[in-house]
């Protein structure tokens, strides 16, 4: 059987999808982004006048994660467990990691990708003085846990 996009109704009208009927459990589900520097940028990151940009990077992502069903029409409000945002350090750039855990009756991947996509534009303003040809690349799901489509894990 061939898979359908779940936010339309028969008439190809846009509809949030009715979860009510499903049970809660734990989901989780990471994502990930790249934010491509020069050097000379990433050398410039202790001294920004903005403060430190990979810690308001990381708080901008958990904040929102938290305000996903707000930026995305059709994504429920969900209770958040947890949320992580990591930055990493490589030679041409940051690598943002983000997890989502949730305990509710749809899965948290939007709320993964959307942390890790603000994540990275924030981290693009607070140093777009120092270079403009900045480029975020890659943002995607690398994995997700639980709900009735089963586990995920992106192939490499």
């Amino acid at each position: 059987m061939a898979k359908k996009l779940s936010h339309y109704d028969a008439s190809g009208r846009a509809r949030m999808v009715d979860v009510s009927n499903k049970a809660a459990s734990r989901r989780e589900a990471e994502a990930s982004a790249f934010v491509e520097m020069p050097f000379s940028v990433l050398e410039a990151l202790p001294r920004n006048p903005k403060g430190d940009p990979l810690e308001v990077a990381r708080v901008a992502g958990i904040m929102a994660a938290k305000r996903t069903q707000e930026l995305i029409p059709m994504c429920h409000p969900l209770p958040l467990s947890h949320v992580d945002v990591a930055m990493r350090l490589c030679e041409n750039g940051v690598a943002i990691t983000t997890k989502v855990i949730t305990t509710a009756e749809t899965g948290v991947e939007m709320e993964a990708l959307v942390a890790a996509g603000i994540s990275a534009l924030t981290l693009y303003d607070m140093v777009k003085g120092l270079d403009k040809g900045i480029v975020i690349r890659e943002i995607a799901l690398e994995r997700k846990t639980g709900g009735k489509s089963g586990d995920y894990r992106r192939k490499k």
